[in-house]
């Protein structure tokens, strides 16, 4: 293909998770399932903190954020990737890929922040409690889940920006199951030097300080909860915060782990497969997470199925 060819002449082929066609069926229901059960848990939880004035509170607001977030970062991927299967049609346009690319780090980025915000919240809760109601107020939270909107989209644009001046010339298929930034950039045949750098840069920036950020709030909610004279006081900080914390951990942990399987090994199907914790599992068990493990959130639900029960 001739260098600097895009747009509507540039086809890129998804090569998906295997291409074993016995295993196509089975892809497909796996994936579905996941995608319903994602779909339908985060809006539960959208559901509950909306109509429960229980949980109007800053932890349930970023929470129903999170949750919006993860939905539209699944959506990003598995349609496609269930359409892709059911069709037996593994190309994508140019644009599609590119819009796909923008998305799948627009969303984790999100993520990212909202979880970090999430932890600066509890932070407040347990550390400054006499203040907390008037820093974290209605303004301050819708600002910042508005920072973190405006940061995640002026990253993505600027990466795709970047992306938009380079040329393909080569074999334009992608051992992946969607369209990820890392993978686009080695069927360039310009130079992805600034690419590279700002890829770097970003995932340093948006990913290593903001753990460093949540790791310092933890620490410092450590420190006041093993403070607190009253055993039932601790519980309760406790169980407020194990659920954030679970959810960081899960999300840190599978992206961690998908840096180091791409690092250590040249199998791209293994870096796929490593890559469905963050872009699949991770979505789907935020839900349960934070309803399992989180009795205000199990009082709403108790409260919205009586409320639902009651109507009929």
């Amino acid at each position: 293909m001739k260098a600097g060819n895009k747009t509507g002449i540039l086809v890129f082929t998804l090569l998906g998770l295997s291409e074993d066609p016995e295993l196509q069926p089975l892809i497909f229901g796996l994936f579905l399932s996941m995608y319903v059960v994602t779909v339908l848990g985060n809006l539960l939880i959208i559901l509950i903190i909306s109509f429960d004035s229980h949980l109007h509170t800053p932890m349930y607001f970023f929470l129903s954020n999170l949750s919006l977030v993860d939905i539209c970062f699944s959506t990003t991927i598995v349609p496609n990737m269930l359409v892709s299967i059911q069709t037996e049609n593994k190309a994508t346009s140019y644009m599609n890929c590119l819009t796909q690319v923008y998305f799948s780090m627009f969303f984790p980025i999100l993520d990212t922040l909202l979880l970090t915000t999430m932890a600066y919240d509890r932070y407040m809760a347990i550390c400054q409690p006499l203040h907390y109601m008037v820093i974290m107020n209605p303004r301050l939270c819708g600002l910042l889940v508005f920072i973190t909107w405006f940061i995640g989209v002026m990253t993505s644009l600027l990466h795709i920006s970047l992306m938009m001046h380079l040329n393909f010339c080569r074999d334009l298929e992608i051992p992946h199951f969607f369209c990820e930034v890392t993978q686009i950039l080695k069927l360039a045949c310009s130079d992805t030097f600034l690419n590279s750098i700002l890829l770097y840069f970003m995932t340093g920036v948006l990913g290593v300080f903001p753990l460093l950020g949540i790791l310092f709030s933890y620490s410092r909610i450590t420190s006041a909860i093993r403070k607190m004279s009253s055993l039932q006081g601790r519980q309760k900080a406790f169980a407020t915060c194990g659920s954030h914390l679970s959810v960081v951990s899960l999300f840190y942990a599978t992206g961690i782990g998908v840096y180091f399987t791409s690092s250590m090994t040249h199998s791209s199907q293994e870096v796929s497969v490593a890559s469905v914790m963050y872009t699949v599992v991770t979505p789907m068990l935020n839900p349960f997470i934070y309803s399992l493990r989180n009795k205000d959130v199990k009082g709403a639900l108790g409260r919205l199925l009586s409320r639902a029960v009651s109507c009929l």
